[in-house]
């Protein structure tokens, strides 16, 4: 890979663009590439990005919780293609919305099939995301965040006949509890986060990291103002959200990603086997498209789709492009996101891994997305 001042990129970014602050770092197999942190982490005090800020990273959890998911199948403690319904009975008998009755109640029948793992790994389950879903909103009702409630609904359509992206992951997580007995939080340090080295990755932050936290901030008219919510729930939480609750920093992350680059293990530590790793890396959803995640509040999302012009795939727990991205990154590349603006690819075939972390909502914000298609063009110089 050529010289790259990933700083110089970085900064000329925030530079142009109306974020606060970031995190950028490019990886190999082998080793961390580059790293920089630009900008503010919090404009309110005037505090600088650190390399070391701790991020909420939303929906790069599901990553890591597919990954023990997948663990726990080696192990033949979950099964891939059985029904999920012994391991989570509040899946059985699921039902499928049909409609809504003029007094805009559910109108549900009862699932031809049942779900799978395979079906929730690869958000094929039909939950959707209530702020992503306008049917799934309306038919759960006004629910807490960091509820059970708040990933329970009716199925938008038939398990494995579309792509919905949604709350199937937080079962993933409820998935591995019920099979490892353990909770979420310490099953993932035991056998990812330790074996690892992620020190700094978790469902809460120590206390003696807090003033390393990254305060989440909200576009506004008047710009990006303080914005403190928890994304999977916070204190209050009835579950550890294997779809959007944890902390980590970018070093960490890359340490996971540089163990999927390395087909599933990093110095030293095997964490799942190399089968495994080409599995979770395949397209497992036939002709159906993956990757459009619509929107029903602007406040938290706009609408998404990292590569419209192409039919991505997804494997167990990742996005597929199966062509050149058009910032450099090679066909078969592995991706997604998080909500507060924090984006990762894995690209095996040019074996480099990039992530480029913000705070603040709503996620798939312009600005953002140029700021990360400006780090992966210069991880690909000669694209």
């Amino acid at each position: 890979m050529p010289k790259l001042d990933l700083q110089k990129t970085l900064d000329q970014a925030l530079a142009e663009q109306p974020v606060a602050g970031a995190v950028a770092m490019l990886a190999d197999s082998g080793m961390v590439l580059a790293s920089a942190a630009s900008g503010l982490a919090d404009p309110a005090s005037g505090k600088p990005m650190a390399l070391d800020g701790i991020f909420q990273i939303a929906s790069m959890t599901k990553a890591i919780t597919s990954v023990a998911a997948m663990q726990l199948v080696e192990r033949g403690l979950l099964s891939l293609d059985e029904p999920i319904d012994p391991v989570l009975p509040e899946l059985a008998r699921a039902a499928v919305l049909a409609g809504f009755d003029p007094d805009g109640k559910a109108i549900l029948e009862p699932a031809k099939k049942a779900i799978t793992l395979r079906h929730l790994l690869t958000h094929t389950s039909g939950l959707g995301y209530a702020f992503t879903s306008g049917d799934m909103a309306k038919a759960q009702g006004k629910v807490p965040p960091g509820s059970i409630a708040s990933i329970t609904a009716p199925l938008m359509f038939e398990p494995g006949t579309d792509w919905l992206y949604g709350v199937s992951t937080d079962w993933v997580g409820r998935a591995v509890e019920a099979a490892s007995g353990q909770t979420l939080g310490d099953y993932m340090e035991e056998h990812i986060f330790t074996p690892l080295a992620m020190h700094d990755t978790g469902f809460a932050v120590a206390p003696d990291k807090i003033q390393r936290r990254v305060p989440l901030l909200s576009r506004q008219e008047d710009g990006l103002v303080p914005f403190p919510i928890e994304i999977g729930g916070g204190d209050a939480a009835e579950f550890q959200s294997g779809g959007g609750g944890l902390y980590s920093t970018a070093a960490d992350y890359m340490r996971f990603m540089r163990m999927i680059l390395n087909r599933g293990s990093l110095d030293g530590a095997r964490i799942i086997s190399a089968d495994t790793v080409a599995a979770m890396s395949k397209n497992q959803i036939g002709t159906i498209k993956a990757g459009y995640m619509d929107s029903e509040v602007p406040l938290l999302s706009g609408a998404f789709d990292a590569f419209p012009d192409m039919h991505c795939g997804w494997g167990l727990g990742f996005l597929i492009n199966p062509e050149t991205g058009p910032d450099g990154r090679a066909a078969d590349s592995l991706a997604w996101a998080g909500l507060s603006n924090c984006y990762y690819w894995i690209d095996p075939a040019s074996d480099i891994a990039g992530l480029v972390l913000m705070q603040f909502l709503p996620f798939a914000d312009k600005a953002a997305l140029r700021v990360l298609a400006a780090v992966e063009s210069a991880a690909y110089p000669e694209g």
